[in-house]
């Protein structure tokens, strides 16, 4: 028992060490940051998939031409979801046999619902929702169809969804996992905005696509990785979170507790906290799958905390 008790301590004792090591400050680097576990943890990028790439969706200014669309399947009208290895039916004429196309549709967010202040206005400069839905293979024509099979499926198809000349896409190589500095000041680079998530979601997490308003006019590439920012006065700007500064914060014992963004009319006795002298805070990264003149695709390859939709981004230097 005696042994056992020892062989205990001694393990404690060295995982005690070396968390102390990885937290403990070291010497600082030639921009003056000093790299813990706490402030620059280390992070695994995510590598995207051929699937992730291929149904992430896009933003366009244009609207896609809609001559040639889904029009029913092997088991219409009894089924109006088709996937992998179904048969479909293509209305439009140019049809080949062996010809691939993709099948996208055009979205509409049946909520309506601003998730950030002026979103309509900034999704409307970078373009359209359009959702990727799958590919099909043309394997006959008969009649006014072209008879296709389904070969992948990012959703269900449904009649009415729209095809188009398949275009095969270049992989995202994958990235070697490093530190990130959560704290990094602007380093001057591209910067942008998440204008929206895949099926309107606004909440984001790692593996999640996403849209930015930048594209190739403003030099996007794919494979560029953009950090995800975030402020503490965006905190504050937002209808719901920001409800958290107006609420009693201070402990009951403090003799003169602080307040949050006081003005004239704010009786207070203690500090007068003001957000934006706050440091911003990376929450995550992202790696862009697509372009477009005015948008970009985007997958979150880590998230240390959740992203939004309406955060800003910038290009990661480092990549």
């Amino acid at each position: 028992m005696k042994k056992t008790g020892l062989l205990l301590l001694l393990l404690m004792t060295a995982t005690f060490a070396a968390s102390q090591q990885a937290t403990t400050a070291s010497t600082p680097d030639a921009s003056g940051i000093v790299t813990t576990s706490v402030n620059v943890p280390f992070v695994r990028y995510q590598t995207p998939t051929a699937a992730d790439i291929y149904c992430a969706g896009f933003l366009s200014k244009d609207r896609v031409p809609d001559a040639n669309y889904v029009n029913g399947g092997l088991q219409t009208p009894t089924s109006t979801k088709f996937e992998t290895g179904e048969l479909v039916y293509l209305a439009g004429s140019g049809y080949q046999a062996g010809q691939l196309y993709s099948i996208v549709r055009e979205m509409r967010d049946v909520n309506e619902y601003e998730i950030y202040p002026g979103q309509r206005k900034v999704l409307a400069a970078a373009g359209h929702p359009y959702g990727e839905i799958g590919r099909v293979r043309i394997v006959d024509t008969r009649n006014h169809s072209a008879i296709a099979q389904v070969e992948f499926s990012c959703d269900p198809i449904n009649p009415g969804d729209v095809a188009v000349p398949f275009v095969e896409k270049p992989p995202v190589a994958f990235r070697v996992p490093g530190h990130f500095d959560r704290f990094a000041p602007a380093n001057g680079k591209l910067s942008g905005r998440i204008v929206l998530g895949k099926d309107f979601d606004s909440v984001l997490g790692t593996g999640m696509k996403l849209y930015l308003n930048m594209g190739s006019n403003q030099g996007v590439k794919v494979g560029d990785y953009f950090r995800v920012m975030r402020s503490y006065t965006a905190t504050l700007r937002d209808p719901v979170d920001s409800l958290s500064f107006k609420t009693w914060t201070s402990e009951d014992t403090q003799m003169r507790p602080p307040t949050y963004e006081a003005n004239r009319l704010t009786k207070t006795k203690g500090a007068n906290i003001h957000v934006a002298d706050l440091p911003r805070r990376g929450v995550g990264e992202v790696v862009v799958l697509d372009v477009t003149p005015t948008s970009s695709s985007a997958m979150v390859v880590f998230a240390l905390e959740d992203v939004y939709a309406g955060d800003t981004v910038e290009l990661d230097e480092q990549q």
